[in-house]
């Protein structure tokens, strides 16, 4: 089941980024509009990456253990 989500957010993704780029080229509306939902979807992620990353929630990229 949960590879069944996975390849769907998957499909999402790609579907989403063609239509960045395909409304960068001048698509028609309705890819417009889904490249703005794209883009923004992903400054929502990377504003919720940086707050997390304040806190200090973050996964430990700039740590070191030894």
């Amino acid at each position: 089941m949960i590879l069944y989500v996975l390849i769907g957010v998957l499909v999402l993704a790609v579907g989403g980024c063609a239509c960045v780029v395909w409304a960068a080229r001048g698509g028609p509306r309705w890819v417009r509009a889904v490249a703005a939902v794209t883009l923004l979807g992903g400054e929502v992620v990377r504003e919720g990456r940086r707050r997390s990353l304040r806190r200090g929630g973050g996964n430990g990229d700039a740590s070191s253990d030894g």
